[in-house]
């Protein structure tokens, strides 16, 4: 799962939220450095990539792609489910998605110290440039594919995958609904397994 969809799965505590999406940028053990409820955002973070990994919708998903695409289908997936999400936010979340991150950019300054400058930069410009509500539009999702793929090891046009992910579009909401579905239960439980961190 993307960034946005991290963010929604990490509740509606900010030092939660704050760890979800932390969780692509810190690496390695959790020694408690940062805040107990931060270290548990970042856990279930890593709870749920994994979980996603394994799930049958998201492993159907994968495979109803052009298999040329293996090595890099699942990064794309990715970006393509935080568009379907953007785009049906409300079926998600109570809160319109533009107060939502508004929130979470706000709520994140409080903790600055614990976040990486890699993450910070990547949160300045999620903010600036309503990155996370612009994933609703399609060329927004090109344009990403494109970053994406030029940042790899080996350079990849990923965004020549985008008409394929356009056309399978119902089937991969469908595979997407399922996830979610099972993952927002994952997260519910996971959180409430955490009830004593600390988010203060």
């Amino acid at each position: 799962m993307n960034y946005l969809a991290h963010l929604l799965l990490s509740g509606p505590e900010a030092r939660w939220r704050l760890g979800g999406l932390l969780g692509d940028f810190v690496k390695g053990p959790l020694v408690g450095e940062r805040p107990a409820a931060i270290e548990a955002g970042i856990k279930l973070h890593r709870r749920i990539d994994a979980s996603t990994d394994e799930h049958t919708a998201y492993r159907d998903a994968l495979a109803s792609l052009d298999p040329r695409w293996r090595r890099y289908a699942g990064i794309a997936l990715d970006i393509w489910f935080d568009h379907l999400l953007a785009q049906n936010w409300h079926t998600w979340h109570p809160q319109n998605l533009e107060e939502f991150c508004t929130e979470c950019w706000r709520d994140f300054r409080s903790d600055s110290a614990y976040i990486p400058p890699q993450a910070k930069a990547f949160m300045a410009r999620a903010e600036q440039f309503k990155l996370l509500q612009s994933y609703r539009e399609e060329q927004v999702v090109a344009l990403t594919l494109e970053r994406v793929g030029q940042r790899l090891r080996r350079p990849v046009a990923l965004q020549e995958m985008l008409p394929e992910l356009i056309a399978g579009r119902e089937k991969l909401e469908h595979n997407f609904n399922k996830l979610l579905t099972d993952l927002n239960l994952e997260a519910s439980r996971f959180r409430q397994h955490y009830s004593g961190s600390d988010k203060s």
